[in-house]
């Protein structure tokens, strides 16, 4: 069989065309149904309440796969430092475990991918001091990603983990077990460890600052995220794809975060870049997903480089990128993202969000 030049050890594996564990070969005529959304479930009401959601999009039959895009608890709530020891008081160690089981009730796959509430913000007085950032972030990965290139959710399915399919000239990227790549009707997903904070760029603080550890981190986990980036959007050139959906968590253009005082946006423009490069290259329609801000929008934040928001990252202007960022669990209303991808069509993408909660101040926020 004819092996693809391609950079990476996955996507030599992409060559096998038949390869109906990842590549998911069931042929809808093109056309998918995703559920979306993320900042979910940010508080004990939201997570004693998970089935409203839960059975809403169970109920629908056309859900072929489940997306959250970070943060599964409040950045004003404990970290779980669950196994970390010795164990830091102020922790609850429980609730990363019940967010799993939570997952679990989803009839189709999940994929998640890890936001900065759950480690890169453990650090923080508001969160209670109940964290070290990369012992959290070990702790998430022990749980979530206990079986690389699998799924979470009732109907498991084998994705591509950066864990398992890194570049053999990087082989420390394999601890990126969160970073996963898999295909379906035409269309590559990926997700990517890209949290929050700018990044990870804020100072760690209360007792865990380590500045040069800091720094590795961010640089090894951007520059590992670039390449997975790279490796998808090869996938989806070498095997002619209609669509390329990227899932993260960070708002990489929140208004919030430039003005003084803010968080900052600096800590991924290397990667926008890159996408912005990416996407060009690729030529067709490109969707990327995220959470972080917690106000549903939909936009182009890449065709106008004049524009204020395409200032803040300096890219070439790019017209096939569309961006949507999910509605948080704790505004009104409580909805989750219908995402439609009809590979026969001009646009590829459509959607709506979809209400599931009657009663949103009892039982929802």
């Amino acid at each position: 069989m004819k092996r693809l030049l391609l950079s990476t050890a996955l996507l030599a594996a992409a060559a096998i065309v038949n390869h109906s564990a990842i590549a998911d070969d069931r042929l809808n005529n093109g056309k998918l149904t995703i559920a979306v959304f993320g900042d979910w479930p940010y508080n004990q009401n939201l997570l004693t309440n998970a089935p409203l959601l839960i059975n809403s999009v169970n109920a629908d039959p056309a859900v072929s796969r489940v997306i959250h895009v970070g943060d599964i608890h409040s950045g004003s709530l404990a970290c779980t430092s669950a196994g970390i020891l010795p164990p830091i008081s102020a922790s609850n160690p429980g609730w990363n475990q019940q967010i799993y089981f939570q997952f679990q009730q989803f009839k189709s796959p999940v994929v998640y991918t890890p936001g900065d509430n759950e480690w890169t913000d453990c650090h923080k007085a508001k969160e209670f001091k109940s964290g070290d950032p990369l012992k959290e972030l070990a702790s998430v990965r022990s749980l979530f990603f206990a079986r690389p290139g699998k799924t979470l959710g009732l109907e498991e399915k084998s994705v591509w983990s950066q864990a398992i399919d890194f570049d053999p000239a990087f082989p420390a990227d394999a601890q990126f077990v969160e970073n996963v790549i898999w295909e379906d009707e035409k269309v590559v997903f990926a997700t990517l460890n890209m949290p929050g904070s700018n990044n990870d760029a804020l100072p760690w603080t209360n007792g865990f600052e380590n500045p040069s550890l800091q720094a590795k981190e961010v640089a090894d986990r951007t520059a590992a995220d670039i390449r997975w980036l790279k490796a998808a959007f090869n996938l989806a050139i070498s095997r002619r794809a209609k669509a390329v959906v990227i899932a993260l968590q960070a708002d990489m253009w929140d208004p919030a975060a430039i003005v003084q005082g803010g968080d900052g946006l600096n800590g991924y423009t290397p990667f926008v870049q890159q996408l912005a490069n990416l996407s060009i290259q690729f030529g067709r329609p490109v969707l990327l997903l995220n959470g972080d801000s917690h106000v549903f929008g939909t936009d182009h934040p890449l065709a106008n480089p004049s524009s204020a928001i395409g200032l803040i990252h300096h890219t070439q202007p790019v017209a096939n990128l569309t961006r949507i960022t999910v509605q948080g669990s704790t505004n009104k209303p409580a909805e989750w993202l219908r995402l439609t991808i009809d590979t026969r069509t001009s646009g590829v993408f459509s959607w709506k969000n979809v209400p599931y909660c009657a009663d949103p101040l009892s039982s929802c926020q």
